[in-house]
């Protein structure tokens, strides 16, 4: 039997744009590496699965606005497609040499797109 928390779940994931969805996942990523962030002496054991979800969902974010059938324009798509790759770089390079302050770039990205994805209609 499901509890109610994953239920909810599904349920708002069946009804959810998919930029309100974008923008949770990017608010998720941000909140976990902020977490981390914030007591990096305790939580510096889950930097490795946060820095991996954050580069899943970047991959999943750069590959969709790479296609050719992506509705955006020309010119955002590209724009998109570079801030993932400075993203990507960024979270390879603090799992190499791991610094909580490496993580403020990435959140602060993940938290203005989500705003962006959430503010517009």
């Amino acid at each position: 039997m499901q509890s109610a928390a994953q239920a909810y779940g599904s349920v708002a994931r069946q009804i959810a744009s998919p930029r309100q969805l974008e923008a949770q996942l990017l608010l998720k990523a941000a909140s976990r590496l902020q977490a981390i962030q914030d007591d990096w002496d305790g939580k510096q054991q889950g930097l490795a699965d946060a820095l991996l979800y954050n580069r899943k969902l970047w991959t999943v974010l750069v590959t969709s606005v790479t296609e050719q059938d992506h509705p955006l324009p020309g010119p955002i798509r590209q724009n998109v497609a570079n801030l993932g790759l400075f993203v990507l770089n960024r979270t390879m390079g603090i799992a190499a040499e791991p610094r909580p302050e490496g993580l403020k770039p990435l959140i602060l990205i993940n938290r203005e797109i989500a705003a962006g994805l959430l503010s517009q209609p």
